[in-house]
């Protein structure tokens, strides 16, 4: 009896998406990837080490943020078009968030984790591709202006320890999202653009959800571990995050996700 090949494993199918430089192979690579853990063509294994940093396409340049050009006031197209720009960076840079996380702590975690996270991956190389198409229909594309490289950076900082990771990333700055974006989609609004106010409504409700997953899993990891939730949370913001917890909150967004004032209300300032 021909012997057959054992399946790819899940880990080297997460380290094709973050090597995978230009959006559209990315975008490819990330529901593929997806998709075929969803159909059972993967392996639950992580026998290779995620890349310390993901492939980047030419553009957009990546500047410090105290270098980034002022975007100006919404009502101008110019200052949409640089607000869409810098969400879609943020997208772009979370579908390699999501793989790097089930690349590089999946191990620890059972299947369901990987569900979650490839799931979460995929949808961000959604929320990614419906900005684009939106800066294309504005005669711009991702690329055409500078973005900041902060984003990876507290990935750098949370490589080596996964409730750091699921902290700083889904419990931070995701979080963040879910405070700014209805003022952000009101602004798009007020301004008249009603198809980025949908597109940006319609990315809030996943984001709900992600940070959902990123609580979910920190609540599982630290009750395995004997740990305080909201404590050991505290400590690792104070430890890994270098910016600040600022209100206002959107605690009800927040509380949908799990992610209760317990948590973060004695770290804002």
């Amino acid at each position: 009896m021909a012997e057959t090949n054992p399946p790819r494993s899940v880990g080297e199918a997460c380290r094709d998406v973050l090597l995978a430089a230009q959006p559209f192979a990315k975008l490819m690579r990330a529901r593929a990837v997806a998709r075929d853990w969803r159909l059972g063509r993967l392996a639950h294994r992580f026998d290779v080490d995620m890349p310390t940093r993901p492939a980047r396409p030419a553009v957009p340049e990546l500047l410090p943020p105290n270098r980034m050009p002022k975007r100006g006031k919404m009502g101008s197209e110019r200052s949409r078009i640089a607000m869409l720009h810098a969400l879609a960076h943020i997208e772009f840079v979370a579908i390699d968030l999501a793989f790097d996380l089930v690349g590089r702590f999946g191990g620890g975690f059972p299947p369901e984790f990987v569900d979650d996270w490839l799931r979460v991956g995929a949808e961000e190389a959604m929320h990614f591709a419906l900005l684009d198409r939106r800066l294309r229909q504005m005669g711009s594309h991702y690329g055409a202006l500078p973005a900041h490289d902060g984003l990876w950076e507290a990935a750098e900082e949370t490589a080596h320890d996964a409730l750091a990771r699921l902290a700083v990333v889904p419990m931070v700055l995701e979080a963040r999202a879910l405070d700014i974006t209805p003022a952000t989609v009101k602004r798009f609004a007020d301004a008249g653009d009603a198809t980025s106010a949908r597109a940006l409504t319609r990315i809030m409700t996943d984001e709900i959800r992600h940070v959902a997953a990123g609580t979910r899993w920190f609540n599982w990891s630290t009750k395995r571990l004997g740990l305080d939730a909201p404590n050991h949370y505290q400590m690792l913001v104070n430890r890994h995050f270098r910016g600040a917890l600022k209100p206002p909150f959107n605690d009800s967004a927040r509380r949908q996700a799990g992610l209760t004032r317990d948590y973060y209300i004695l770290l804002a300032y």
